[in-house]
């Protein structure tokens, strides 16, 4: 829209790195993955994708620049 800024391709989400982490939820039950940011003070989590194949975890890796190792993992 108006006025609107591209990120660069290298980092999509901008994240303070004191505040939140990506991080990668997983259900128990069904074992469906979200990523998203995992905000360290409030210990919420924040979705922003849905995450059905292996492709879509490493897109979301480098919108974020980081690595799969990075990620927090939540279960």
């Amino acid at each position: 829209m108006f006025g609107s800024k591209k990120l660069s391709e290298e980092t999509k989400y901008r994240y303070d790195p004191s505040e939140k982490v990506p991080a990668v939820k997983s259900s128990i039950c069904t074992g469906e993955r979200v990523a998203g940011f995992f905000y360290l003070r409030t210990r919420k989590f924040q979705d922003v994708m849905l995450i059905r194949k292996e492709k879509e975890l490493e897109q979301f890796c480098r919108d974020c620049g980081v690595s799969k190792e990075d990620l927090k993992k939540i279960v």
